[in-house]
């Protein structure tokens, strides 16, 4: 599964609401099963939006805890958010070192908040609510701007260039 590079269309569009009746529906389980699949193909990638490989919805998948993982594969799956929405947001921000997997070899200095409370939907159409901080923070606003047609690089200062390796 290829992930969507900076140049599509489909990464500066606002992505549109699943309708809750949708949540459980053969399509969005097709399109979280398709992120699930892009995300561990990936070497780096801690998260992964919808519109990242093509599909203009708000879903976004994120491995938690972030880092921790075995020759296996992650400890846990993914978490999955539809529909999230940002309840609170911490006015303390931290500097903090990103990249994206839908702008390979660039990185970039970005400041984020440091804790948010979330809530969205599973893939079972459970809603929740979750407060966050540190990294899953930085990861979850990177992915909610996703949702909103923002590439990190937007907002980034001290863009660099890395080659793959």
């Amino acid at each position: 599964m290829a992930i969507v590079q900076k140049e599509n269309k489909v990464l500066r569009q606002k992505a549109q609401e699943v309708l809750l009746e949708e949540i459980r529906s053969k399509k969005i389980k097709n399109i979280i099963t398709l992120m699930k699949k892009a995300l561990s193909q990936s070497k780096d990638g801690v998260a992964l939006a919808a519109p990242q490989i093509g599909e203009s919805v708000r879903i976004f998948i994120a491995k938690d805890p972030p880092l921790h993982s075995t020759k296996e594969g992650p400890l846990r799956p993914p978490m999955v958010f539809i529909n999230p929405v940002i309840k609170k947001i911490s006015k303390k921000k931290l500097v903090v070192h990103e990249g994206c997997l839908s702008v390979e070899g660039i990185y970039g200095t970005i400041k984020r908040s440091e804790k948010l409370t979330i809530k969205a939907y599973d893939e079972n159409g459970k809603k929740f609510t979750r407060g966050v901080s540190g990294l899953l923070s930085q990861i979850i606003q990177h992915e909610m701007d996703h949702l909103d047609g923002v590439l990190f690089v937007d907002k980034a200062i001290r863009l660099e260039k890395y080659a793959k390796q």
